[in-house]
């Protein structure tokens, strides 16, 4: 095998960043994937039925949207195609009434009635100050260009759920404040919570929540084209197991979780790192559906038909707590994009929070929650294919116990990811870097973990 510059491991959304990175900065670099085509949790399957084109993981992309590195490439010139529906998220209640999140500020403000300048008052100043300070957010723990208004977001951002939502009054914002808190898969009293709804309610104001025309494996082939283009190698079905079975290289970047990492490296790593490695926690997992369907879903309130997004919970409190039915993360690409089914089918793709590693089947339970919001959705049902905690972690080793965030994102694990360094991208060993959603700022289709590892590498060497 002829020698490289850099290796990258893991060829998920950070993996190809780290990868177009350092080789636009004129190293040549070999990308390693297990599976046979790239994408981690940027994959489309035919998952049901002939035909039906389903997302594996990640289906709308908000972080895509509003990252600085996906803004510095451009993808379209490999074919990819971003949709945005009309309404980016909805949320309905058992009343038959619902909140919505628009591409608009103003828009969506005004639709809380009396919370409409209490909404305004959390969004706008991080809708206008994000070109200042989105680079900052989507970074590691460091000094910022506007330490001010950094500050600003901050003070806010890392309070809790619960805290925040004592702003608003009405069942509608507080139960669409709800639905984006939840994507941080932490109770509604644990701190930052705050911060992941912010970021998703202002990212739907700055660039939208989009889709991909084909599906969200044209991300990954948009970006393996660009890495190819600049004259990178990309190597699949070579799992690594061991470091030592890797060319020669100045450097390898390694897209898989703290546990990954210390049984493919831990022999080149110093007891202190590894018993930190050792202490990362994980957070909850998920547990998916995928549905082929004979046609739309029958959602009661016609502007969830129009929504890319739905959040299934009804209020505030009952998602809080959980009680009744799961909280359902909701998508429905097809009403938006003709080549996920065929011409008069639909798809549909969902999932809820599970402890860690269970394996109990949520099947019922979900699909009663959609039932509950759309009457006549199970009678659309043709075909169905479910992930537990353990398929997803089969599917991607970085999902540990069925965690799509590689690991929790508490204040703890916030910045220390995997551990509390200068900087969390180095390892103990030299040239030796972690680049996976275990590093800041954590999950997502953003692709900022493997940009930020990639400069770490480079100012090193």
């Amino acid at each position: 095998m002829s020698n490289y510059d850099a290796i990258v491991a893991g060829a998920g959304p950070n993996g190809l960043a780290a990868a177009i990175t350092l080789q636009q900065r004129g190293l040549q670099v070999c990308l390693y994937e297990a599976k046979d085509t790239v994408g981690g949790g940027m994959r489309t399957k035919e998952l049901t039925l002939p035909g039906f084109h389903h997302d594996v993981c990640s289906a709308i992309h908000p972080m895509l949207a509003i990252s600085p590195f996906f803004r510095s490439l451009s993808l379209q010139s490999y074919g990819l195609e971003l949709i945005h529906p009309a309404i980016a998220a909805a949320h309905p209640f058992d009343d038959g009434s619902v909140a919505v999140l628009r591409n608009s500020l103003a828009d969506t403000a005004a639709a809380l009635g009396e919370d409409a300048s209490a909404y305004r008052e959390l969004i706008a100043p991080l809708v206008d100050d994000w070109e200042s300070i989105g680079a900052d957010i989507l970074a590691p723990l460091h000094l910022p260009r506007h330490p001010l208004k950094m500050a600003r977001f901050g003070f806010t951002a890392l309070r809790s759920a619960a805290g925040v939502a004592k702003r608003f009054r009405t069942q509608q914002a507080r139960g669409l404040w709800a639905g984006m808190a939840a994507h941080s898969m932490l109770p509604f009293d644990r701190s930052p919570g705050a911060a992941i709804g912010m970021v998703l309610c202002a990212a739907a104001h700055i660039a939208g929540w989009p889709l991909v025309k084909g599906g969200s494996q044209k991300i990954a082939d948009a970006m393996a084209a660009c890495f190819q283009s600049l004259g990178g190698t990309i190597v699949t079905g070579v799992t690594v197991n061991t470091i030592d079975q890797l060319p020669p290289a100045k450097m390898v970047l390694l897209d898989v979780s703290p546990r990954q990492l210390a049984g493919i490296a831990g022999h080149r790593f110093s007891s202190r790192y590894l018993r930190q490695l050792s202490r990362y926690r994980y957070g909850p997992g998920v547990f998916k559906i995928d549905w082929a369907l004979d046609g739309p879903v029958p959602f009661i309130n016609t502007e969830c038909r129009q929504a890319g997004t739905v959040h299934l919970g009804n209020t505030y409190e009952e998602i809080a707590a959980a009680s009744r039915l799961p909280f359902v993360l909701f998508a429905q690409q097809s009403v938006f994009d003709d080549t996920r089914a065929p011409h008069g089918y639909h798809t549909a793709w969902g999932y809820c929070h599970v402890p860690n590693g269970s394996t109990i089947d949520m099947t019922s339970l979900i699909e009663a929650q959609v039932e509950r919001f759309a009457p006549g959705f199970k009678k659309r049902i043709l075909g169905r294919h479910i992930m537990n905690t353990a398929d997803m972690q089969q599917y991607n080793p970085n999902y540990i116990g069925g965690d799509i965030n590689g690991g929790i994102i508490d204040l703890r694990q916030l910045y220390a990811r995997p551990v509390l360094s200068a900087s969390p991208y180095r390892t103990s060993a030299k040239g030796i870097y972690l680049c996976s959603a275990s590093t800041p700022p954590g999950g997502g289709v953003h692709g900022m973990c493997g940009y930020h590892a990639a400069l770490q590498a480079l100012k090193d060497f």
